[in-house]
């Protein structure tokens, strides 16, 4: 007959046994789902809109789509309003906008994420002597009143203004921060690129147009306004007054790969690769 002491023993082992092996099991169960890959990206994406913030997604999404082979994104512009209207109607996936959203649009159920912020810098040829213009002598000037550099302490030659088109968020942020929602003269020259703009201006030595700050090349100068240098100290400390946002625009809460892609421009990395183009990133 087997004692007490022999049987309560043998529960014991089996006990243990028993304890170790679900030890073991949830160990390997754990490892496992360590193990386990976040699932893969793929799909497409549609951004459209702001010129100004073209050529920064272009360079994300490449980078974006090195990392995640499976993605397909296609980058357009067309201006911001364009691109606003796009997230709305569903043409784009996210929609590229250098400027402020609008009270109605924000009423069509749009989401607005700020990626960078950007300066807008009043550009001359750069023979022109001007190095600082005040705001009011800016507006004067895209408001007709001003025709000519000596005005404003320049060369005797008539001022040639250039625009951005309707519809362009560059024009409309600096329609809003200069021109106190005033018309510009009609007889300003219209192109619709930023680039477009600087290319005209720097093959103007009595041009004057606005572009992106991000967008400032040994082509052109950028002009003081009010006695303040148009550099990114100056935006980031809001001494520079004519500054805007740089924003993806999407219908609802961003979702899915949309969601994945803005979470990477946001991220260390691309905020870097938004510095490294130009703009200023919104990291503290």
């Amino acid at each position: 007959m087997i004692s007490r002491q022999v049987v309560r023993k043998a529960s014991f082992v089996l006990i243990g046994l028993l304890l170790l092996g679900a030890a073991l099991v949830s160990g390997c169960g754990s490892k496992e789902s360590a193990q386990t890959p976040a699932p893969a990206l793929a799909g497409n994406l549609t951004i459209a809109g702001s010129t100004s913030v073209q050529p920064f997604s272009e360079v994300l999404a490449e980078q974006f789509m090195a990392q995640n082979k499976g993605v397909q994104i296609s980058v357009q512009g067309g201006g911001s309003s364009v691109g606003i209207e796009a997230a709305v109607s569903g043409a784009a996936n996210i929609g590229a906008s250098s400027r402020a959203l609008k009270d109605e649009e924000k009423n069509k159920g749009l989401v607005d994420t700020t990626i960078a912020l950007d300066g807008i810098a009043i550009v001359v040829h750069p023979s022109n002597t001007v190095t600082n213009l005040k705001s009011e002598e800016v507006m004067n000037i895209y408001l007709g009143n001003i025709k000519n550099w000596k005005e404003v302490g320049g060369p005797d030659a008539p001022i040639t203004i250039v625009s951005r088109e309707e519809g362009s968020g560059t024009r409309d942020a600096f329609t809003d921060l200069v021109m106190k929602k005033k018309d510009i003269v009609k007889t300003a020259i219209i192109q619709n690129s930023t680039g477009a703009v600087r290319t005209t201006v720097a093959g103007d030595k009595n041009a004057i147009g606005y572009v992106s700050m991000a967008s400032v090349t040994q082509e052109v100068r950028a002009l003081s306004i009010d006695g303040v240098a148009a550099n990114e100290a100056n935006v980031k400390a809001g001494t520079y007054k004519i500054q805007r946002p740089f924003l993806y625009v999407t219908k609802g809460a961003p979702e899915g790969l949309a969601k994945a892609f803005i979470d990477f421009v946001l991220s260390a990395e691309g905020q870097k690769l938004i510095v490294e183009e130009g703009a200023f990133s919104i990291s503290k």
